[in-house]
């Protein structure tokens, strides 16, 4: 990756049962009231998947013995100087998160997540949810 671009991540986490994604309510810009997934910034020098592990553990408290994460995909903001990895896991069992800055909650998957009015990402959060759908979880049991 270029040296010279930001670094982020986003983190699909999903219930044990597979039936809910865990989102966090934006109380700030940039998406000011929507549904996003949590992530953060790779710090420099940092790896993606420690990166990973450290913001889902600062913004939620599930940590490694709590979920497997596999890193799904990335996008490459030329525009914005900046990329995005994104990452996946199923919890192995239930866990009460704690809130860090955003409001966190689990949704079912009866929402329409390409929604720009309710989900933040311009529709990308659909996309990603959509590459899992038809293309299989084949990193979730």
């Amino acid at each position: 990756m270029n040296t010279n671009m930001v670094g982020y991540n986003c983190i699909m986490v999903y219930s044990p049962s597979r039936e809910r994604i865990l989102m966090c309510k934006r109380v700030k810009e940039p998406y000011l009231g929507l549904y996003n997934l949590v992530g953060g910034h790779i710090e420099s020098g940092e790896d993606g998947e420690s990166a990973a592990y450290r913001e889902l553990f600062e913004e939620t408290g599930i940590s490694r013995d709590d979920i497997t994460l596999k890193h799904l995909m990335d996008f490459t903001y030329y525009n914005q100087g900046c990329y995005v990895e994104v990452w996946c896991g199923r919890l192995i069992h239930e866990v009460d998160v704690i809130d860090e800055a955003n409001p966190l909650c689990w949704l079912d998957f009866n929402h329409d997540f390409f929604s720009m009015d309710e989900f933040a990402g311009e529709g990308n959060i659909g996309h990603m949810l959509e590459q899992i759908k038809q293309f299989g979880e084949g990193f979730l049991d």
